[in-house]
């Protein structure tokens, strides 16, 4: 095998959440590009079914389902759908998260529960159901989304749940890696900085003083910079990676 067909990802089935628009929607068709089948999830099936759509005219094969991550049970249940009606699940990349803002004194109890459900518990439910079918077929691949804001304090919105979250994320995907590694299912997680999406207007003049002109390449990420990353966590070219953190972040964080 050469360096290059190691990133090939060609006979592989992977499974994002939240991939119907922004970063998901990106790291699902690199995925698809490296020669992956993929299904995606998104909270409504009417956006899961489009965003799949889309993959479709570009060649990949693609299948989409409606997925609350929150939900234990529907979690379950959309990874049975995906194993057995699409292929079983040899790559999945915990994408799906939310961020409210709110101060530590005015976050309400619903904000605070809502962020972690989504982020943490989203992350563990979707993990535990795909890694018990990885386990008895020897091995996969998880890849969790986590975030700079699991180093640093964002500003200028506060934003202590979403901080909490992605702590919890980083450290969550070294203990799983310490522990799944002898069933062969490997974990590493990817950290963006700041990028820019429709969700994500880090451009205007509120947000660009706090999170484009302190970064040394002086500009944000676009959606496609992370297709690299997450074909090279999913593909045989990390294959000695687990328990790693990819900082993505142009810089960012170096001061």
């Amino acid at each position: 095998m050469t360096v290059l067909d190691s990133f090939s990802l060609a006979g592989k089935t992977a499974f994002l959440t939240g991939g119907s628009r922004g970063l998901g929607r990106a790291m699902a068709q690199a995925l698809g590009e490296a020669g992956a089948a993929v299904a995606l999830s998104a909270t409504t099936l009417h956006a899961a079914q489009r965003a799949a759509g889309e993959l479709q005219e570009l060649g990949i094969n693609a299948y989409g389902v409606q997925l609350d991550v929150a939900d234990r049970g529907a979690v379950d249940d959309a990874v049975t759908t995906v194993s057995e009606q699409f292929g079983e699940i040899d790559v999945l990349v915990n994408n799906a998260g939310i961020g409210v803002g709110a101060a530590a004194f005015e976050a309400s109890e619903d904000t605070w529960r809502d962020v972690l459900s989504v982020n943490v518990d989203g992350v563990w439910y979707c993990s535990r159901a795909v890694a018990r079918r990885m386990a008895t077929r020897g091995g996969g691949v998880i890849i969790n989304i986590g975030s700079m804001s699991a180093w640093i304090v964002n500003q200028p919105r506060w934003q202590i749940s979403y901080l909490t979250s992605k702590a919890a994320v980083h450290h969550m995907t070294e203990g799983l890696a310490a522990e799944w590694a002898p069933y062969g299912i490997r974990v590493n997680a990817i950290a963006p900085g700041y990028f820019h999406t429709d969700q994500s207007p880090i451009y205007e003049p509120e947000y660009k003083p706090w999170c484009v002109d302190p970064a040394p390449m002086k500009r944000g990420g676009e959606p496609h910079e992370l297709g690299g990353a997450v074909v090279f966590l999913a593909s045989a070219a990390s294959s000695f990676m687990t328990g790693s953190i990819i900082k993505i972040d142009g810089g960012f964080t170096l001061f």
